[in-house]
């Protein structure tokens, strides 16, 4: 028997890079994989390729995270889908750099409503179900710039500082019910994005980092999994950070 045989897994942002390994990884393992994104073709790609690995393991729903109406639209259509919601991993997110100097309102706005809101939304969405639900947890993708901050990311930081206080909140009210709440906050990550940067900046970065090499989307999935797994039952209100050792 596969490890999340019978659960029932949503991932936002699942389109490509974190989110995408984490549904693959889940699917993996046996659960059922409500793979979202705003962009439809991305995450049906993404469903595409996870059902060629794993038939039937995995389906696309294209939603704007910040629109709270069109998530709770979605939430219920994903529930009657699936008849549950075991496992839910809120990693939709955005970047609009800038100094603040120079940082238009709509860019803060971007970004604080899809990272945070977006969170915000698809709790309110599934909160119910995933009371009822067996072994419940939820899970936020947050950042190790909500940790530390970072020049040119005053609005990204904020978004993902939120994501924490948001998380321990979480924590304590569903606690009773037996929904653990945990955050993740990656450090560099091998993704599109990171490989693009030019090999001066990647060089800046590495001295930044104790291990001296870029993390993986692999690291962040198990991380994951380990977190909706039995072994961290006993585990919520935490922040663990995936970082090489970034910000001990």
């Amino acid at each position: 028997m596969a490890r999340f045989d019978g659960k029932v897994v949503v991932v936002t942002g699942a389109g490509r890079g974190i989110g995408l390994e984490v549904a693959r990884a889940f699917a993996a393992e046996g659960a059922k994989v409500a793979v979202l994104s705003r962009n439809p073709q991305s995450c049906g790609v993404a469903a595409k390729q996870i059902n060629a690995e794993h038939e039937g393991a995995a389906r696309f729903y294209a939603v704007d995270v910040a629109d709270h109406e069109a998530v709770q639209a979605v939430g219920k259509q994903i529930v009657e889908d699936f008849g549950t919601v075991n496992i839910l991993i809120n990693n939709a997110g955005v970047t609009r750099d800038g100094l603040l100097m120079r940082m238009k309102p709509e860019d803060w706005d971007a970004v604080l409503d899809t990272n945070l809101k977006g969170a915000f939304n698809m709790v309110k969405a599934l909160q119910r179900t995933l009371m009822k639900a067996a072994d419940p947890r939820i899970i936020n993708i947050s950042s190790v710039i909500g940790l530390i901050g970072n020049a040119g990311q005053a609005n990204y930081a904020a978004s993902k500082a939120g994501l924490i206080g948001f998380t321990k909140s979480l924590a304590r009210e569903l606690a009773g019910r037996k929904v653990t709440c945990n955050a993740i906050a990656p450090g560099f990550i091998r993704t599109d994005m990171t490989e693009a940067l030019p090999e001066d900046i990647q060089a800046e970065i590495l001295k930044r980092i104790p291990l001296n090499d870029l993390g993986n989307v692999e690291d962040v999935a198990a991380l994951a999994m380990f977190l909706a797994g039995p072994e961290a039952r006993y585990i919520t209100g935490q922040v663990l950070a995936v970082d090489g050792g970034m910000t001990m």
